[in-house]
């Protein structure tokens, strides 16, 4: 089952005290397992596949995707980069190979902060153990803008968008996911439909790491 699960956070903001600035808080990161061949690295506009268990400090698991028997079905695919997902594992998720498992130990701050979610208490640090099982290009890479553009008309309207994802999906037997592709493609006219004509042309069809 694809679930689009976490939060939107925006980038944590950096307290300035007495004329100075805290340190910012980081991700913790161990590699627990890398294959010794690796064709590629994730990268900020990449859609991943994943295997995640989450932990409170004290050990205590809240949540798995591996159901017993059911293989890599409750696996999660999201965009890296785009805040899908919480900021920790856009941070911590980077430069991942196909095949890696990780440790990521995560601040309140780039996780749930003050307000919590759910079962996360608010100002948790949590630790998650994830499995990277498939990296593809994602909707907003270069790559895949030709394959978009179904009337070669050198630019997107948001159905060619969803076409597209849901074509993905179908390639390699996932069920097409509306709400999923929905939300995607609202959150790439929002960053790349630049004058708001409801299209997005080829020069506008551009993903800046450094303003996520």
């Amino acid at each position: 089952m694809l679930v689009l699960v976490l939060s939107w956070l925006c980038l944590p903001a950096v307290a300035s005290v007495s004329g100075g600035k805290l340190p910012e808080a980081e991700v913790k990161t161990e590699v627990l397992h890398r294959p010794f061949i690796c064709h590629r690295k994730s990268k900020y506009g990449d859609m991943l596949l994943v295997h995640h268990d989450g932990f409170f400090e004290n050990g205590t698991i809240f949540y798995t995707s591996r159901s017993q028997g059911a293989g890599d079905k409750d696996a999660m695919w999201f965009t890296l980069g785009i805040r899908q997902v919480i900021k920790g594992w856009d941070v911590g998720l980077q430069n991942m190979c196909a095949g890696e498992k990780r440790r990521l130990v995560i601040p309140p701050s780039l996780a749930y902060g003050k307000e919590g979610k759910g079962k996360i208490p608010p100002e948790s640090t949590l630790t998650f153990i994830v499995e990277l099982l498939e990296i593809r290009n994602g909707p907003r890479s270069h790559e895949s803008f030709q394959e978009m553009d179904l009337n070669d008309d050198w630019r997107l309207s948001k159905d060619e968008v969803k076409e597209y994802l849901r074509k993905e999906y179908e390639r390699y037997g996932y069920p097409p996911n509306d709400t999923l592709h929905e939300s995607v493609a609202e959150d790439i006219f929002d960053k790349e439909d630049k004058n708001k004509d409801g299209f997005i042309s080829s020069r506008e069809f551009t993903y800046k790491h450094d303003e996520l």
